[in-house]
C-alpha cells in the first residue's frame, strides 16, 4: 500500500503541475468570443451588450463557440477525467440499484416504483389489493404500467412527467419529454392490453386529469414560444385532438395554470397562479360536460389553495393580512371569499404550509423557527398532538397519502446525517412503523460518524440567519477545513436540511457542508421570503456573504478553502456574490445560472418572464429597472479578480436560456484580471434539470465535485 500511495502522490504532483501549465495557457487558449456591440435602451439608459449575438440558437457561429468552450473545458479538466470516473463509481456504489419504493394504496391497487440493476430509469407498476385476513396482501401478480428503460431507448434524454389512472383502473394517461425542454406529448395506454391508443397531443405541460366517465381527459397546453401553461382543454378518447374543447384560457400573461383533482375525487380543479395571486375553478368530476365555476375571483395579493372534505372546502390563505397563512372553511355552493369562515387563525410565529385530509383526521404541516412540525387533529376535536422530532437539522413532510379512509399517515423523515426514511404512523394508536430507510451500500457509512448542527450568523442589518451544517467527526474545525456553502434563496422555496448519499464523497474527504437558509426562501416563515425579493432582493446576496464571513471568523474554514455552489436562481446568487465579495471564495460552481436579469425580464417572449414580475419586479418600471441593474451579475462584471469558477448549462434549458451563462462567461473572460480557472460546460442534449437517468445525473455531480476537489489538491 505504501508504494501505491507514493505513486498516487507522484500522479497528484504531475496533475497539479499540468494544471499550473494549463493555467498559464488560459490567456491564449481560452475561447475568445467575438464582440458585436448592441445597444439596449430603456428609460433613457443605454446598456451595451457585446455578446447579444449569442441569443440565436440556430446560428452556426453560436454552436461553434459553445463547442469551443466544451473543448476548452475538456482540455483543462483532462487530468481529472479518471478521478471523475472513479468518483462516479464511488457514488454509484453506495446506491442500491435494484431498489423499490414503499407501495401506496389507491383505488384498489398498490402502486410502486422500482429500479433494476444496471438500468437508468424507473419501472412503474401496481398490484391489485388482495385481502389476507385483516391485512391486505401484496402477493398479487405485478402489472407493469411503464418501463421507462424501454421507452427511453433511442433518446439521449427521456422524462416521463407522470401518469394519471382512469377511475375504472383500465387506462393511463401519460406525458413524455424527449428533448428536455419541458414540452410533453400526452398519450393514453390501455392497461389491460398494453396498447398505446391513437390519441396523441403535443406541447402539453405534462399533467392530466380523468373525469368519472373514464373517457374524458382534461389537460393543459403551453404557449409555443414562452412555454407558459395558458390553456386547459378537454379531450374525448378517440377524437382528433385538433377538435378538443377549450375549457379555459388564462389570458393574463403573468399567470400560469394547471389542472388537478381533489383528494375526495369529487372535483376537477383548474388552478391559476402567479407569484402573489391564485384563483381556482371547480367542476364536479361526474359532470365533464358542465361548466367550470370560479371558486373565488382573483384579488391581487390574495393567495389561497383548496381541499375538499364532505360538503365543505378548506381554504389555506393569506386573506386579511395573514402573512403566515391561516385555514378557513366554506360550504359547497357559494364559495367566494366573503363566505369563508375562520377555522385555524393566523399565528405570527408559525407558517401554516399545508393540510392533509383523512376521514377521521386532518394533518397540518407547520413551520416554527425554521423547523417542520406535523400536527394531527381529530375532526371531532377529541384529540390533537404534534409528532416529536429531536434534531434541528431535519426534514419531515407528509408523503404519498392518496387513501382517504385510513388512520395511517405516511410521512418522510431525514436529516443531514440520517438517510431518508418512509414512516407509517397510526394516528389512532400512535404507533410508528419505519417502512423503509434508504440504504447506503458499501459498509462504511455509520450515522454516528457525522456531526450535524444549526448555527446562526448575524447579517449586516442585525437579522439572525440560520445555517445547517454537517461534517465527519474526524474533521477538525480549525480554520483549515474545506467547506462547501450552498443556498438558493428565491421564490419562497425552502431548502430544508437533507441527507445526500453523494455528499458523503465530500464529507469523507474532510469537507464541511453548509446549507445557508438565507432570505428569499421561506425557512423562517413568509416574512423571510418577503424580505428577500423585489426591492429587498439584495438581502439574499448579503445574507450569503455574511454567512460566509461567519464561517471564516468562527474557524469552520478560511477564504483559501471556502467554496460556494448554487443553481438557477441560486446561480444568480453565485453571480451576485462574486461581484460583491470575490475575495471570500476559492471556487464557485454556478449551475444553469440566471445572470442576465435585466435583459431577460425585459423580454416577454422568454419562458417565465411575465409570470415572475412579482418576484424580481417589472423593469419596464424605472424603479425596478434601476434596482435589478444594480445587482444583475452580467451587468456588474468589472475588471477585478474573481474566484476559480465552473459554470454549467444545458443547451435546451427552457427556464434559464443557455445564452445567459454563455454571455456571462464571455464577459468574465474579457474583464477578469486573475489567472484563476473559468470553465464552461454545456450539455448540448440537456435542459434545466441536466442529464436524465439516475446514474447519468451522478456524472454531473462528479464533474462538480472533481472541480472543487482538484482546487483543494485532493485528486486521487
Amino acid at each position: 500500500m505504501k508504494k501505491i500511495k507514493i505513486v498516487l502522490l507522484g500522479c497528484l504532483t504531475f496533475a497539479v503541475s499540468c494544471q499550473n501549465q494549463n493555467k498559464d495557457m488560459t490567456k491564449t487558449e481560452a475561447p475568445v468570443a467575438k464582440k458585436s456591440p448592441k445597444e439596449l435602451v430603456k428609460h433613457d439608459d443605454v446598456r451595451v451588450d457585446d455578446y447579444y449575438w449569442m441569443n440565436d440558437r440556430e446560428d452556426k457561429e453560436v454552436i461553434a463557440h459553445l463547442e469551443s468552450e466544451n473543448a476548452y473545458y475538456n482540455t483543462m479538466t483532462g487530468h481529472t477525467k479518471n478521478f471523475q470516473a472513479s468518483l462516479f463509481e464511488e457514488m454509484k456504489s453506495r446506491i442500491k440499484e435494484d431498489d423499490s419504493s414503499v407501495p401506496y394504496k389507491k383505488n384498489g391497487y398498490w402502486y410502486l416504483t422500482r429500479y433494476e440493476t444496471g438500468k437508468e430509469y424507473p419501472i412503474y407498476s401496481r398490484k391489485p389489493c388482495l385481502p389476507a385476513g385483516r391485512k391486505e396482501s401484496l402477493d398479487a401478480e405485478e402489472e407493469i404500467i411503464f418501463d421507462c428503460n424501454e421507452m427511453a431507448k433511442g433518446h439521449d434524454f427521456f422524462n416521463l412527467s407522470g401518469f394519471s389512472i382512469s377511475p375504472d383502473n383500465t387506462l393511463a394517461a401519460f406525458s413524455v419529454d424527449t428533448v428536455s425542454r419541458r414540452k410533453y406529448t400526452l398519450q393514453v395506454k390501455n392497461l389491460k392490453t398494453g396498447e398505446i391508443l391513437t390519441d396523441k397531443i403535443d406541447n402539453t405541460a405534462g399533467n392530466s386529469v380523468w373525469a368519472d366517465d373514464n373517457k374524458t381527459i382534461f389537460y393543459s397546453k403551453q404557449d409555443d414560444v414562452t412555454l407558459r401553461s395558458d390553456k386547459i382543454f378537454k379531450h374525448k378518447l378517440g377524437d382528433d385532438s385538433a377538435s378538443d374543447t377549450l375549457v379555459f384560457d388564462e389570458e393574463d400573461e403573468t399567470f400560469g395554470i394547471y389542472v388537478t383533482k381533489s383528494k375526495s375525487k369529487k372535483y376537477i380543479i383548474i388552478a391559476s397562479y402567479s407569484t402573489l395571486t391564485t384563483e381556482f375553478r371547480i367542476l364536479k368530476a361526474d359532470d365533464p360536460e358542465g361548466e367550470f365555476k370560479v371558486f373565488s375571483p382573483r384579488t391581487r395579493g390574495l393567495e389561497y389553495s383548496i381541499a375538499h372534505y364532505g360538503t365543505d372546502f378548506y381554504v389555506l390563505t393569506n386573506k386579511d393580512g395573514a402573512i403566515n397563512f391561516k385555514l378557513m372553511k366554506v360550504a359547497e355552493g357559494d364559495t367566494s371569499s366573503e363566505n369563508w369562515k375562520e377555522f385555524i387563525s393566523h399565528r405570527a410565529d408559525v407558517l401554516l404550509e399545508g393540510i392533509d385530509i383523512f376521514k377521521e383526521y386532518y394533518v397540518l404541516s407547520e413551520r416554527k423557527n425554521g423547523l417542520n412540525e406535523l400536527k394531527i387533529v381529530r375532526w371531532d376535536g377529541s384529540d390533537s398532538y404534534y409528532l416529536p422530532f429531536d434534531s434541528e437539522t431535519y426534514t419531515a413532510n407528509p408523503s404519498t397519502n392518496p387513501d382517504f379512509d385510513t388512520e395511517v399517515l405516511r410521512y418522510s423523515y431525514n436529516s443531514m446525517a440520517t438517510p431518508h426514511s418512509v414512516i407509517d404512523f397510526n394516528m389512532s394508536t400512535k404507533e410508528k412503523t419505519v417502512k423503509k430507510e434508504q440504504e447506503v451500500l458499501g459498509g462504511k457509512f455509520k450515522k454516528e460518524n457525522y456531526l450535524e448542527k444549526r448555527v446562526w450568523a448575524i447579517a449586516r442589518d442585525g437579522v439572525k440567519v440560520p445555517m445547517s451544517i454537517v461534517y465527519h467527526k474526524d474533521t477538525k474545525l480549525d480554520g483549515n477545513a474545506p467547506l462547501l456553502q450552498y443556498a438558493y434563496g428565491s421564490y419562497g422555496a425552502t431548502i430544508d436540511p437533507y441527507f445526500s448519499i453523494v455528499r458523503l464523497s465530500l464529507l469523507d474527504r474532510g469537507f464541511v457542508f453548509v446549507l445557508a437558509h438565507i432570505r428569499g426562501g421561506q425557512y423562517m416563515g413568509r416574512p423571510w421570503y418577503e424580505d428577500g425579493k423585489l426591492l429587498k432582493k439584495k438581502n439574499t446576496f448579503t445574507d450569503f456573504v455574511d454567512c460566509s464571513k461567519f464561517l471564516i471568523e468562527n474557524n469552520y474554514t478560511s477564504a483559501d478553502h471556502l467554496y460556494a455552489m448554487g443553481g438557477s436562481a441560486g446561480g444568480l446568487l453565485m453571480g451576485a456574490v462574486i461581484n460583491m465579495a470575490p475575495e471570500l471564495y476559492k471556487g464557485v460552481v454556478a449551475s444553469v445560472p440566471f445572470v442576465d436579469v435585466v435583459t431577460t425580464m425585459l423580454d416577454d417572449s422568454i419562458p417565465l418572464t411575465t409570470s415572475e414580475y412579482d418576484e424580481w419586479g417589472n423593469p419596464n418600471k424605472r424603479e425596478y429597472y434601476d434596482y435589478i441593474k444594480s445587482y444583475s451579475p452580467y451587468d456588474n462584471v468589472v475588471a477585478k479578480n474573481y474566484p476559480n469558477m465552473l459554470v454549467i448549462t444545458g443547451f435546451h434549458d427552457s427556464q434559464v436560456q443557455y445564452f445567459e451563462p454563455a454571455k456571462w462567461v464571455a464577459k468574465l473572460r474579457e474583464l477578469k484580471t486573475d489567472d484563476n480557472l473559468l470553465l464552461f460546460d454545456i450539455n448540448m442534449d440537456a435542459g434545466h434539470g441536466g442529464a436524465s437517468g439516475r446514474f447519468e445525473a451522478l456524472k454531473e455531480v462528479a464533474k462538480e465535485y472533481a472541480f472543487i476537489l482538484d482546487l483543494e489538491g485532493k485528486i486521487e
